[in-house]
């Protein structure tokens, strides 16, 4: 009779082999038998391992002797596993004699603790492996993943099992039982556990074998009863010709490897949070139909490799490598391979899946926290929302000492957000740091009014940052004197997507304004820093109608310390041609012209070339002819002429952001004329000292003045500047310039427009815009 073990409330009760030839049962009456090392109480409810499935190993009797030959053993256990693997061919009915063995209780067995320390077995067991064949010893260096307190609770309630488990690998891989019949009872007796819990409990029974068989061969040279046990095990002789069984070792390192990659796959399903993905998600569905499979498979892989190893333990190296040995490795290896590509393949689809439901929530949860109505202390939780939420790294670097530092350094400050892509513009930059060094030198020795922190905005299209995009951003980054996001990916995907929708950021740099409370301020201040840089502090809507109510329509307005010379000019109360375009033909004519009338009638004339808004290459040409020439005053810097342009189309979209594009306003008037001729042909703005006279397209500008002589008669009567002014409004009567505007994509259009030249409401129309120059000038008009 078999004698009943009872392992406690966890374990099911099993039944355990007495070996004693004289009483033992014929082979063929022999009973359900898991062979086991450990005491255990006496418990007479075997009802377990003894339904459809079970071990079928004969126990010796008296017509059978207790030991085979070496020969005999050899030839069962190939045999064994050769049938094992052809007659089990059909999975459908393998795999649902292993479904019937399922039966969970609901217990949840935590088997990460126990998993990592399978792990550090196997892996150093492997390396051992490679020490034997190679002669070299690799030192491993494990990371502890759980505290030895930890392992001590987790291994009192599941020792006893991993034992019995281990118990049956040794027993049946030295009998030569049947590997399905073998792995099917270890489902039996493992049909209250979860399938997660039943394969590292598997794992860990092989680890135990495994990691004794390499622990004795790593020490039995040095170590007295390690020798001995050694000796009993045969492993001397069988370390002496390890040459020989070298493809072995490599297949089992293989298997054992695969075994292991499957295993923590199969965790990880276990451990994906459910508050974000459900059981009838695809990718999750489709994994949990196949993960019984790879457990089995897994299972019946340790069978396999535990007979391996019971084989080169009883009979030593004498043992030979066999084809039919190598296949059913490989087979096994292979096919544990394929399993471990799909599930590893459905599980990044989880992860994926898991990744856009947080997303979705840090999403919502930015819309809460910077919900204007919501008040807060500070603003330390909005910018770890934004930046970085963690303690474990500095997520800034100080632009001013090079140094990495923490958020608390913005803590309570008025905090400016400038977000861009790395396509920065060096103009922008330039004109920005320009702006930020005036404000730093004028605070000196007090606290500065605000911090900038730039915000690069990269998509992550690769992991890590390419070589290219890598150093475009640290350049970008070494320039800036302010504070910058130390990596730009610690920008989260939903932070992203918040700057983009709530922000709406495109392409080019935004500022957005937080108060020291975290509370938004200003979407985009950007506009505002152009046209009056740090004077607009807050930034604020209500600071910026009190600034525009202190405008006018004049020159100071237009170039506002772009140029101190031509501020000079004012001061002496000179009349000045500001001109742009770039048609020499007409620039030359037109300088011409102007200089003509200014010794006609006697005016102090000053004239400045500020180029256009686009064709950036040819305004730079233009600009080296005019100073080569010497016709007049211009910008060779290019930022000034961007800088000019950008603060132009920055008071455009202000005063319609505020609602204060009326037709009737005369800084609106003129502003639409600058940027319609900034686009087309030539133009130029006429003023005394900062009073502008005529702000006219190159159609009207230039007639006005060849034609001197019809008005010069007016001039002791009426002055210069009315004179010049009437003539200049006949002529636009009749030839009433074409006007064009463009609005960026990114920008907010008004619903409709004025014609600043006839008055009529302009047509809509949708434009794509090449930002190249799409003609070169040609050579000719550059010969001297």
């Amino acid at each position: 009779m078999a004698h009943l073990t009872n392992p406690g409330p966890f374990h099911p009760s099993i039944p355990r082999p007495l070996h004693n030839p004289a009483s033992a049962p014929a082979p063929a009456a022999a009973q359900p038998q898991v062979h086991d090392h450990g005491a255990a109480p006496a418990n007479h409810n075997h009802d377990h391992l003894t339904s459809t499935t079970q071990l079928r190993t004969a126990t010796p009797g008296a017509s059978q002797p207790l030991m085979k030959s070496p020969s005999a053993t050899h030839a069962l256990i190939r045999g064994d596993r050769t049938t094992g693997m052809l007659t089990m061919s059909d999975d459908h009915v393998m795999m649902n004699q292993i479904l019937a063995t399922h039966a969970p209780d609901g217990r949840d067995v935590d088997v990460r603790p126990l998993l990592y320390l399978v792990e550090d077995i196997l892996n150093r067991a492997t390396e051992h492996v490679d020490f034997i064949i190679k002669g070299t010893q690799a030192q491993i260096e494990m990371e502890e993943k759980a505290q030895q307190a930890n392992y001590i609770a987790m291994l009192e309630a599941l020792t006893f099992t991993i034992d019995r488990i281990a118990c049956e690998l040794s027993y049946k891989a030295l009998r030569g039982s049947d590997p399905h019949v073998t792995t099917t009872a270890i489902f039996s007796f493992l049909s209250s556990y979860a399938w997660d819990a039943k394969l590292v409990l598997s794992l860990s029974a092989f680890a135990l074998n495994y990691g004794e068989f390499w622990l004795l061969a790593q020490i039995y040279s040095t170590n007295q009863l390690a020798k001995s046990m050694a000796i009993l095990k045969q492993l001397p002789s069988l370390l002496e010709h390890t040459a020989p069984l070298k493809p072995r070792f490599n297949a089992l390192n293989t298997l054992i490897r695969t075994m292991m990659d499957v295993t923590r796959c199969v965790v990880e399903f276990k451990d994906l949070p459910s508050m974000y993905i459900s059981p009838d998600a695809p990718a999750l569905a489709s994994a949990m139909t196949l993960i019984p499979t790879a457990v089995y498979w897994t299972i019946r892989s340790m069978v396999a490799c535990a007979t391996q190893i019971s084989s080169l333990t009883s009979m030593g190296h004498e043992y030979g490598v066999s084809a039919t040995e190598s296949w059913e490795l490989s087979t096994l290896a292979h096919k544990l391979q394929n399993i471990h590509e799909h599930l590893r393949k459905q599980l990044n689809l989880c992860y994926q899946h898991i990744e856009e439901k947080k997303d979705v929530d840090t999403f919502h949860m930015l819309l809460k926290l910077f919900d204007p109505n919501v008040a807060h202390i500070d603003n330390m939780k909005h910018l770890k929302a934004l930046i970085y939420a963690g303690d474990d790294k500095l997520p800034l670097l100080d632009g001013a000492t090079r140094r990495k530092v923490g958020l608390e350094v913005l803590r309570r400050r008025n905090v400016l957000l400038l977000i861009s892509s790395l396509e920065f513009s060096g103009d922008e930059l330039a004109i920005l740091e320009q702006i930020y060094s005036d404000t730093r030198m004028h605070e000196a020795g007090m606290q500065s009014h605000y911090e900038v922190v730039w915000i690069p905005v990269v998509e992550r299209s690769g992991v890590p940052l390419s070589e290219e995009t890598r150093n475009r951003f640290e350049a970008l980054r070494s320039s800036m004197p302010w504070y910058s996001v130390e990596d730009p990916f610690l920008i989260e995907k939903p932070v992203m997507r918040f700057i983009k929708e709530v922000w709406h950021f495109r392409t080019k740099p935004i500022l957005v304004v937080l108060d020291p409370r975290g509370k938004v301020l200003s979407q985009n201040a950007i506009h505002m820093m152009w046209i009056w840089g740090s004077a607009a502090f807050p930034f604020t809507s209500y600071e910026e109608e009190k600034l525009w109510s202190k405008e006018t329509w004049q020159l100071n307005l237009l170039i506002d310390g772009i140029d101190p010379l031509i501020l000079d000019w004012i001061k002496d109360g000179k009349y000045i041609f500001l001109y742009g375009g770039d048609d020499m033909e007409w620039i030359s004519k037109f300088v011409a012209s102007a200089r003509t009338v200014a010794s006609a009638f006697g005016i102090p004339l000053e004239m400045v070339y500020v180029g256009k808004s686009n064709k950036r290459e040819q305004v730079k040409k233009v600009a080296a002819i005019i100073k080569e020439r010497k016709l007049s005053h211009c910008w060779e810097d290019p930022a000034m002429v961007w800088f000019f342009w950008t603060r132009l189309e920055s008071m455009m979209f202000s005063k319609i952001q505020l609602g204060q594009a009326d037709d009737l306003d005369p800084i609106v008037q003129g502003i639409k004329k600058l940027l319609s001729y900034g686009r087309e042909g030539g133009w130029a703005v006429l003023s005394e000292g900062s009073n502008i006279l005529v702000n006219g397209h190159s159609t009207t500008v230039l007639p006005t003045l060849v034609d001197y002589v019809k008005w010069r008669g007016n001039v002791a009567e009426k002055g210069f500047n009315l004179s010049f002014i009437e003539y200049h409004d006949q002529l636009h009567n009749v030839a009433h310039p074409c006007c064009r505007f463009e609005f960026l994509a990114t920008t907010k259009a008004p619903e409709s427009i004025r014609c600043p030249e006839c008055h009529r409401v302009m047509e809509k129309h949708t434009a794509f815009v090449c930002c190249h120059d799409e003609q070169a000038i040609p050579d000719s008009l550059f010969a001297s």
